[in-house]
């Protein structure tokens, strides 16, 4: 099938789309991909919608407005890549994750998409999942798993988002992933608060700054770094637990150091919970691009990390191509979650389809 991955993540930069040739199983070519940042108003709006989500009924006039303009963004990008594809894949936004109450909610519009473009839209990837128990996150090991088919193993892949996540792949193709915790989230509102900047270009603030040792050893000893996955967080599961540990007493610099640091710090008390020893990290994700960061992560790590392109892979592109791919497997009935990966009581299907008008 040619598929159109569509992704915002929780950072709430933007949608990338990326097109993608595949049957669910293997990755055939990979096409154009692009990346459409949202407007300063639909960005706050999404963030206000995010900090009100335990509260929303779901029929909220404001909720209906912000759900419209986002899939509108989404169609754009599609009209973007102009490329003709089979099957849409559309994730949505995330604005609430709570699995311990089987309640995940990604807003958009698969109706509206479809109307818009003209293609069928699968969506509504993550349901089926938190019904059936399971974590619901992470969707892509299925997909990092394909594309390091012929790569040496163990291997890690860790993406920095909003919250990491990582997907240890073993020597026989076993699977493993979940949640590490804060990652580009925190750091990117720390700086829009505390240094009027959109995010951290470059790691340039942490840079200047020296990372908190009594915060980082505070935020440290987080139950969720101690519990074994399955595991997956919501972007705003250790806000309380930083200003409680005291990052709101730092300076600018100071306070995206430490940010960096507890990034850091929980990728390597999640690799506690590998399996093995992965001969390598390739990190995906705006994460990436934060040379402070990156820097923690090869002091923190016992093992050579790199960016994804080391491997030859696209890190802007990536999870836009996972939902690409997990389309197609919506439309084949293959699954999208396994016990290794979300905690789900077996491998599970997922997601439904949207046909145009």
């Amino acid at each position: 099938m040619r598929t159109i991955g569509l992704m915002s993540g929780t950072s709430l930069d933007g949608v990338d789309a990326a097109w993608v040739e595949t049957d669910g199983a293997r990755i055939g070519r990979l096409g154009p991909r692009r990346t459409l940042p949202y407007d300063a108003a639909l960005r706050r709006d999404l963030r206000a919608l995010l900090d009100a989500a335990p509260g929303l009924r779901g029929d909220e006039p404001e909720l209906a407005d912000c759900v419209r303009r986002l899939t509108e963004r989404h169609a754009e990008a599609v009209a973007a890549l102009g490329a003709p594809a089979d099957l849409i894949g559309f994730h949505g936004q995330t604005i609430l994750h709570r699995p311990a109450a089987r309640r995940t909610w990604q807003i958009g519009d698969a109706a509206l998409l479809a109307r818009l473009t003209g293609m069928p839209v699968a969506f509504d990837f993550r349901a089926a999942d938190v019904a059936a128990g399971g974590q619901g996150a992470p969707l892509v090991p299925v997909v990092h798993a394909a594309l390091a088919e012929p790569l040496a193993k163990p291997l890690a892949v860790l993406n920095l988002g909003g919250v990491g996540n990582v997907t240890w792949i073993g020597a026989d193709g076993a699977l493993l992933a979940f949640d590490t915790g804060p990652a580009n989230g925190p750091l990117d509102d720390w700086v829009q608060r505390r240094a009027g900047l959109p995010f951290d270009r470059d790691g340039a603030l942490a840079a200047a700054g020296r990372a908190d040792g009594a915060v980082l050893a505070r935020l440290l000893g987080h139950p969720y770094l101690a519990a074994p996955p399955p595991k997956s967080l919501d972007r705003l599961d250790f806000h309380a637990a930083l200003e409680a540990a005291g990052i709101g007493a730092l300076s600018p610099a100071d306070g995206a150091a430490t940010l960096v640091a507890i990034c850091a710090a929980c990728v390597a008390a999640a690799a506690r919970h590998f399996p093995a020893p992965p001969r390598q990290w390739l990190v995906s994700g705006g994460g990436r691009r934060n040379a402070a960061l990156m820097r923690a992560l090869a002091e923190a790590l016992a093992e050579p990390v790199r960016p994804v392109e080391a491997a030859g892979w696209d890190g802007d592109a990536l999870e836009a191509q996972a939902f690409g791919v997990l389309a197609a497997r919506v439309a084949r009935g293959l699954p999208l979650t396994f016990p290794g990966t979300t905690g789900a009581p077996r491998p599970l299907p997922g997601g439904r389809i949207q046909p145009p008008p």
